[in-house]
C-alpha cells in the first residue's frame, strides 16, 4: 500500500533523507475544519481499513523500480535501498473509535513515528478516511431524517464512482445506519444484509398470461400443487369489484409477471406497482396475487413505488390494503410494507415527514453514494511536532491555523449525558477531573477564557497501532454500526440538528493556549 501516495510525498521524503532528518521523531494529526452538509458533526469511519494498510505498508521491489523511473535521475541509489527497507513498525497511531461522532478541528487520528514515514502516510490515510467518514455521515443524516423505524436500503452500485466507491458506500452507509444494501459483493465481503426483488424490466418482459410457466405452487402446509395463475385471476375479479375498477384495465402482462415471480418466490413476493398504472393495474394485480398466495399459506413481503408523488401514493395504497384486509378478513394485509425509491434526497425525506406517509422502507442510491451536497469532507493532515518542537501553521484565517504539540483529547459531558465540549490538552498535562472547574479557551474566541464544570470526562483516543501491529481489538462492522447509533443518540438535539445546528464547542487548556500564543509571537 505504500505507493498509494502523491508524488510530492516521495520528493519530500527524499529531501528529509538527504538532510539526514528522516528519522527525527514527528507527530501529525488528521482532522476536518468544518462540519459536513451544514451540520455540526461527522461520523469517523475508515479506521479499520487504515490500520490494515498500515500493517501492510511496504515498498516492494517492483514499487522501488517504478519510483526509480519517475523520480529525477539524480536521486541517489541509497535512497531507493532505504525505501525497500521501510515499514510502519516504528509508527504509533491513536484514534477516536470508528463510528464515533467527531467535530471540526478535533483530531480523528494522531500519528507518531519517524518524520519520513509520518509524512509518507498522509495521502494514504486521507484517502481511506475522507470518503468513508463522508458517506457514513451522509447515511447518518438520512437515518435521522427517516426516523428509527423506517428501513433504509443502500442501492447506489450503478451510480457510484466505480466499483471501489460502490463497495465503500455500501460498507460505510451501513455504519451510518442503513439496514441493507443491493450490492451483492458488498454483502459477501462485509456480511451486510442484501435485499432486492423485482424491477420494471421483469414486468415489461411479459405480455400475456400464456407466458406464465410453471404456474403451480405447493401450499406451505403441504399437499397437492395449486394453479396460482388461475387462483390469482379469480381473486382479481373480487379485488376489482371491491375497488370499483374494471378488471380489464389491469395489465395482463403485469399480472403474468407477478404470478411468475410469485411462483418462483412464494415466500418473498413483492410487487412493483408503477410499471403501468398503480390504481387501475399495479395495485389490483398485486392484491390478487398476494391474496392467492395467502390462500396457500404465504405472505407477500411488500410493494414498491419508483415514481410519482410517493407520500401521497403510499397513503392511497395503505387505504386499499386496509380495505382488502378488512373485506377479505386477512388482518395482516393492512400492514404489508410499502417501499419507495426514485432519486430520494434529504429534501424527499423532509417532505415525507411534513406531508405524512405510510412508507415503511426507502431505497436510496445517487444522493447517498455520491454525496452531491458536499463531495468531500475536506480532512487535512498536519504536522504538530518534529524533534520535540511543536509545529504551528500560522495564517490570518484562524480556522486554518493548526493547534501545535502532541495532545490528549477529552470529551466533556453534562449531567444529562450530552457531550458539550471537546478539550485539547498537552500530552504532559494532568487529566481533567469530573466535577472540577476547568479554565479553557474556546476555538473561535481564543482571546477569552471560559469556565466549565463537566459531569463526566472521557479520553477520546485509544492507541490502535504500535510496533507494526494493530494493538486494540477491532469491532465488527455491526458493532461499529451500533456504536455509531449510540454516539448519535448521546448528542444534544441542538447539536444533532441537521440545519442551523448549535455550534459544538472545541477548546484548549490554558497551558496549550499559552504555547500557541508563544509560537504566534515568535513567528511575527
Amino acid at each position: 500500500m505504500a505507493p498509494l501516495s502523491d508524488l510530492y510525498q516521495l520528493t519530500m521524503a527524499y529531501g528529509h533523507w538527504r538532510a539526514r532528518r528522516h528519522r527525527a521523531p514527528a507527530a501529525a494529526e488528521l482532522f476536518f475544519r468544518r462540519g459536513p452538509f451544514g451540520g455540526s458533526f461527522a461520523l469517523g469511519a475508515g479506521l479499520a481499513e487504515a490500520l490494515r494498510c498500515l500493517r501492510a505498508f511496504r515498498f516492494s521491489n517492483a514499487d522501488v523500480a517504478y519510483l526509480r523511473s519517475v523520480l529525477p535521475s539524480t536521486t541517489e541509489d541509497a535512497f531507493f535501498e532505504y525505501l525497500s527497507t521501510l515499514d510502519a513498525s516504528e509508527v504509533t497511531v491513536s484514534a477516536v473509535p470508528e463510528g464515533s461522532v467527531v467535530f471540526p478541528r478535533v483530531p480523528f487520528l494522531q500519528v507518531k513515528g519517524p518524520l519520513l514515514v509520518v509524512q509518507l502516510l498522509e495521502t494514504m490515510l486521507l484517502c481511506l478516511v475522507n470518503y468513508a467518514s463522508l458517506v457514513a455521515t451522509n447515511a447518518a443524516r438520512f437515518r435521522l431524517l427517516a426516523g428509527p423505524d423506517v428501513k433504509l436500503i443502500e442501492m447506489g452500485l450503478r451510480r457510484a464512482q466505480g466499483p471501489d466507491g460502490a463497495l465503500s458506500a455500501s460498507k460505510y452507509s451501513y455504519i451510518g445506519g442503513f439496514d441493507s444494501t443491493s450490492n451483492v459483493l458488498a454483502g459477501k465481503l462485509y456480511d451486510i444484509p442484501v435485499r432486492g426483488t423485482i424491477a420494471h424490466s421483469f414486468i415489461m418482459s411479459f405480455t400475456s398470461l400464456e407466458e406464465v410457466q410453471p404456474r403451480e405452487v405447493l401450499p406451505q402446509a403441504g399437499g397437492e400443487a395449486v394453479d396460482l395463475l388461475a387462483l390469482a385471476v379469480s381473486w382479481l375479479q373480487r379485488v376489482c369489484e371491491l375497488l370499483q375498477t374494471p378488471p380489464e384495465r389491469a395489465n395482463q402482462g403485469e399480472l403474468a409477471a407477478f404470478v411468475s415471480y410469485a411462483v418462483t418466490f412464494p415466500s418473498n413476493f413483492q410487487g412493483l406497482l408503477d410499471t403501468y398504472c398503480v390504481r387501475r393495474s399495479g395495485l389490483p394485480n398485486f392484491c390478487a396475487v398476494a391474496l392467492a398466495l395467502q390462500q396457500l399459506g404465504y405472505r407477500a413481503i411488500g410493494v414498491r413505488l419508483d415514481s410519482g408523488d410517493l407520500a401521497k401514493q403510499s397513503k392511497e395504497i395503505r387505504g386499499v390494503l386496509r380495505a382488502c384486509g378488512a373485506h377479505f378478513q386477512v388482518p395482516w394485509f393492512e400492514t404489508i410494507p410499502i417501499a419507495v425509491s426514485n432519486d430520494i434526497s434529504e429534501q424527499s425525506l423532509e417532505e415525507f415527514r411534513k406531508e405524512g406517509s405510510e412508507i415503511d422502507m426507502i431505497g436510496i442510491g445517487t444522493n447517498l453514494v455520491t454525496c452531491p451536497l458536499q463531495p468531500s469532507l475536506g480532512c487535512v493532515y498536519k504536522l504538530v511536532e518534529v524533534n520535540g518542537s511543536p509545529c504551528l501553521k500560522l495564517t490570518e484565517d484562524e480556522e486554518k491555523m493548526t493547534i501545535p504539540g502532541t495532545k490528549m483529547i477529552y470529551r466533556l459531558s453534562d449531567a444529562a449525558g450530552h457531550p458539550f465540549m471537546d478539550l485539547m490538552a498537552l500530552e504532559e498535562e494532568p487529566s481533567p477531573i469530573a466535577g472540577q472547574e476547568l479554565v479553557v479557551h474556546v476555538l473561535g474566541q481564543l482571546g477569552e477564557t471560559s469556565r466549565v464544570v463537566p459531569t463526566t470526562v472521557e479520553p477520546l483516543h485509544r492507541t490502535y497501532f504500535r510496533d507494526g501491529q494493530v494493538c486494540e481489538p477491532l469491532p465488527s462492522l455491526t458493532e461499529v454500526r451500533t456504536h455509531a447509533r449510540v454516539s448519535l443518540s448521546l448528542l444534544n438535539p441542538a447539536h444533532r440538528r441537521l440545519h442551523d445546528p448549535q455550534p459544538y464547542l472545541v477548546a484548549v487548556t490554558e497551558k496549550l493556549y499559552q504555547l500557541l500564543t508563544m509560537l504566534q509571537q515568535a513567528s511575527q
